[in-house]
């Protein structure tokens, strides 16, 4: 327990101090754009260009603030609804997307770096697209490290036990239609062109991608589908708690942000703007993801681990009032 939380303080630490470049090349980026030192992102104006990177900056510094939360005594103060929330969504974005960022890198490397030549549309030099690189990869292997160790100081009867007879009888409905959309989004990225209205323009970022996403969405869904079953199991319950908060925070992260690009897409029609699959249908599985991610987070609140004899080993995950 206390090697796990000085591990867990160290990675809060080191997320915080990883996100610091990015936050820095995001402030320079704003306010050299506004004096006139800086070049403006191709295919934007002024105003939507600091209002864009202005938004970054907030999010780069929730995400500080939330690194040194998990890590220093006043974020057991917090409201534990605002640090799970925030934790949830941030481990939905950054921790789910790691093995991506190491695979794309390794692309990245073997293609000699032609990702940064010069041509994207910021004009971003490529020691700026390492740093960013290295303050995802950075915040969200430290979330990986420091925020379970927060969750085991503030909640510990959430990881005492594993799974037994659970209390829940309904059908978990978020946990089915995760499984369905996992599946949308695997037949996808081997190569299914149903829904697909641009096959050219698919890469093997993109399969990576939607493979990722498709895997996060059903190991969250049989996860969840485990906690609320009442046949024991012998996984031990914070791995399953592990698998459905990662799921459902990938869900609803990551098709929380694509949502709305894929109907400003399909509402503006930008020429410089294409996805690959069909709009309509896109809008509809981000749109199920969101909903599924939340329903598998009440889910995953509402879970109790038991004994091996059945009995509580601990009140309910739920005082998140707290």
């Amino acid at each position: 327990m206390e090697r796990w939380d000085r591990v867990g303080r160290c990675a809060g630490y080191g997320a915080a101090l990883a996100v610091s470049p990015y936050l820095l090349i995001k402030v320079s980026w704003v306010v050299g754009s506004l004096l006139g030192l800086a070049p403006i992102g191709e295919g934007f104006n002024l105003a939507g260009w600091v209002l864009l990177n202005t938004v970054t900056i907030a999010m780069a510094g929730i995400g500080i603030s939330l690194a040194l939360a998990l890590v220093r005594p006043w974020g057991m103060l917090i409201p534990g609804r605002l640090v799970a929330f925030c934790a949830w969504t941030g481990a939905g974005f950054l921790v789910s997307i790691l093995p991506y960022a190491v695979v794309s890198t390794v692309l990245d490397a073997a293609r000699s770096g032609a990702s940064n030549s010069g041509d994207d549309h910021s004009a971003m030099p490529g020691w700026e697209g390492a740093l960013i690189q290295f303050s995802f990869i950075g915040m969200g292997l430290g979330l990986a490290l420091a925020l379970p160790a927060y969750l085991r100081r503030r909640w510990p009867e959430a990881f005492t036990a594993r799974v037994a007879d659970g209390t829940r009888t309904a059908v978990p409905w978020a946990a089915a239609v995760a499984a369905v959309i996992g599946l949308a989004w695997l037949y996808w990225a081997v190569g299914g062109t149903l829904g697909v209205a641009h096959p050219a323009e698919r890469d093997i970022k993109g399969y990576l991608l939607t493979g990722l996403g498709a895997l996060w969405a059903l190991a969250g869904s049989a996860a969840v589908w485990m906690l609320a079953r009442r046949r024991p199991v012998r996984i031990p319950h914070h791995l399953l708690l592990a698998l459905g908060w990662l799921g459902s925070g990938s869900l609803f992260a990551w098709s929380g942000w694509k949502l709305p690009l894929t109907l400003f897409v399909a509402l503006a029609h930008p020429r410089d703007a294409a996805l690959p699959e069909n709009l309509a249908v896109a809008a509809v599985l981000h749109a199920a993801a969101v909903v599924a991610g939340v329903g598998m987070l009440r889910t995953l609140v509402g879970s109790r681990p038991r004994t091996r004899a059945g009995t509580p080993a601990g009140p309910s995950p739920a005082p998140l009032h707290t």
